[in-house]
């Protein structure tokens, strides 16, 4: 027999379904990096829990109505694709969200929540999972001299707790192009690092790449 909910039950788990569906859109603009973001997506997530809810509390017990809803989802086309897993993850989520509260499981949506956001903002700003040894490429012209290459690597040192010489090439005339890759501390400094090492007599056309941090090769 099919159990029925009062308006004010059913208007409780809509309403929890889109507050917490709200955090879970926040932690992800929060926490995204890159360089693809889309603002339809995060509009997205914080109505999707809104809409598993409904689907849930319109099924209830009946079985019927669950056939009825499977038939509909067969026939509807979903072609949009996520090009990111981590995406995949919070459309997963506010949707088990959703479904959580419809079946008026409030406390496991909530705690759900909270676990997931807070294991979200972990990876995000944590170093887990990523292999990245160096995160800037440093290009200059040296004196072939050995006080000259000593210098830079005394200037590189101060700044890069790692770095390697990846490339040298002679120019002729007793100079030399080289190219480090480095671990730089702060981001912040690559103007200092820049200026400390172009104040080196004889060094020269001193140029430096940081590398996109959201991308792992």
């Amino acid at each position: 027999m099919e159990t029925r909910i009062g308006w004010d039950l059913t208007l409780a788990a809509l309403l929890l379904s889109f507050a917490l569906s709200m955090v879970v859109s926040w932690v992800y603009v929060t926490t995204y990096i890159g360089l693809s973001y889309v603002r339809s997506f995060a509009t997205t997530l914080a109505i999707g829990g809104v809409v598993s809810a409904i689907v849930m509390l319109a099924i209830g017990d009946d079985v019927a109505r669950g056939l009825g809803l499977v038939g509909a989802l067969t026939v509807i086309r979903f072609r949009t694709t996520l090009k990111d897993t981590r995406d995949l993850m919070f459309a997963f989520a506010v949707l088990s969200i959703g479904v959580a509260c419809g079946v008026l499981a409030f406390t496991i949506a909530i705690l759900g929540t909270a676990v997931f956001c807070g294991a979200m903002v972990y990876l995000s700003f944590s170093e887990f999972g990523s292999r990245r040894l160096y995160n800037a490429v440093l290009r200059l012209q040296v004196p072939t001299g050995p006080e000259e290459q000593r210098a830079v690597n005394q200037v590189l040192a101060k700044f890069a707790p790692s770095f390697v010489l990846i490339n040298m090439r002679d120019l002729g005339g007793g100079t030399q192009e080289h190219a480090y890759h480095l671990k730089i501390r702060d981001a912040a400094e690559k103007g200092q690092i820049l200026k400390s090492v172009s104040a080196i007599t004889g060094v020269s056309g001193a140029t430096l790449l940081m590398q996109d941090t959201s991308i792992e090769p």
